[in-house]
């Protein structure tokens, strides 16, 4: 802090970081002590103001995290019923008034680059290359400044269609879930018979540029649990980023227990089985929720995901927009914060982002899975955007 203009080197020889003056002012210059502790004052007043400003441009919560990754469902639908996610038949869909118009969607996004500091946008669903405005909104998201990171969580059925033109719109890369190398498992795991179709357009994926293509694994025991070192290998000879995930309890028919899940010790003793595995350093990791680790010295890497035994919640950076205009602080959480119906009744940028702000503020501190009242969410994953 610069001294007032009155006092120079002369006044004040040694300044204490909490007292008025410290050593040297002239005892007999009360003027000049006066000055020196009203701008020490004014200082700290700058200082509160500044602080507050920054909160107002970013998504902090009680915890002091700050939220930079939105997550955006764009819709419930999907082309697979993955056993873990989804009913075969009879999951009642949103109806279409009910979601986010293309405009909206990019007016969210438009705020919360512009407003609330969101650095990385992530577009999902249910499967959201079955929306069909998808390729406008990612050209139009492009186009926002500050330009955000784009990615798109997908179970790849359309990226062979729709690569190409999503990488020319500004998309940078996309995320894949493949849980099996296996076609006959692929269809028990899925119900429907698109193995191939997957294969297909994660090789899109590669040629058109959104790259690291990433693959995301759920074992489920019986079915592919024992698929983890092959999974690998297979990633790392085609030049994909693989990670594992814990199967989470966002199932719509609520069956999941914890004795039911292939937990990350499973998957990385099933790793270790056929690889070297070292850990990467912490501090590379950041906000990351993938445990990292390099494969026989690298340059591979394979993630694994602990959403379950060993969460990340401490470190976690996101904010999530459901199809239908609802913001939830966390993937677990059973409130949600209502912005369609602000956006739809003309309430400005500035309301909006105050009521986003606030939403994010009550987040709690961790998911709550380990505690005995712990109630899963009523939406499924699919209806959540994952």
């Amino acid at each position: 802090m610069r001294l007032p203009p009155q006092l120079d080197a002369d006044h004040a020889i040694v300044i204490g970081p909490r007292s008025a003056v410290a050593i040297g002012v002239v005892r007999d210059e009360p003027e000049i002590a006066g000055h020196w502790v009203r701008a020490r004052k004014a200082a700290h007043s700058r200082r509160i103001v500044d602080r507050r400003q920054e909160r107002a441009h970013v998504l902090i919560d009680t915890y002091g995290r700050v939220a930079t990754d939105l997550r955006v469902s764009l819709t419930d639908r999907c082309n697979l019923r993955c056993t873990y996610c989804m009913p075969e038949e009879g999951l009642q869909w949103l109806a279409k008034p009910d979601l986010l118009t293309d405009d909206e969607v990019v007016r969210l996004v438009d705020i919360a680059v512009r407003m609330l500091g969101i650095e990385e946008v992530r577009f999902t669903g249910g499967e959201p290359l079955l929306r069909p405005g998808l390729v406008g909104i990612v050209e139009r998201v492009a186009a926002l400044t500050p330009r955000p990171q784009m990615s798109l969580t997908t179970n790849g059925i359309g990226l062979k269609r729709t690569a190409t033109a999503l990488s020319a719109a500004g998309l940078d890369r996309v995320n894949v879930s493949l849980d099996t190398l296996r076609p006959g498992v692929f269809k028990a795991l899925t119900r429907r018979d698109r193995h191939k179709d997957v294969l297909e357009g994660l090789q899109a994926a590669r040629k058109g540029g959104l790259t690291p293509v990433k693959v995301n694994s759920v074992l489920m025991p019986g079915l592919n649990d024992d698929e983890a070192p092959d999974l690998l290998a297979w990633a790392m000879r085609h030049g994909y980023e693989l990670r594992f995930i814990e199967q989470m309890p966002l199932d719509a028919q609520h069956g999941w227990t914890r004795e039911g899940m292939v937990t990350a010790d499973d998957i990385l003793a099933s790793l270790r089985s056929r690889f070297d595995l070292a850990p990467e350093r912490a501090n590379e990791r950041g906000s990351a929720p993938a445990e990292r680790w390099l494969v026989d010295g690298g340059p591979h890497r394979v993630g694994v995901i602990a959403s379950v035994t060993r969460p990340f919640c401490a470190a976690c950076d996101r904010t999530r927009l459901t199809a239908d205009g609802q913001i939830r602080a966390c993937l677990f959480s059973t409130k949600e914060t209502d912005l369609r119906a602000a956006l739809r009744s003309n309430a400005p940028d500035e309301e909006i982002a105050g009521i986003w702000r606030l939403a994010m503020w009550g987040k709690k501190a961790g998911s709550g899975l380990d505690d005995p009242t712990f109630l899963q969410p009523e939406r499924s994953m699919s209806a959540i955007g994952g």
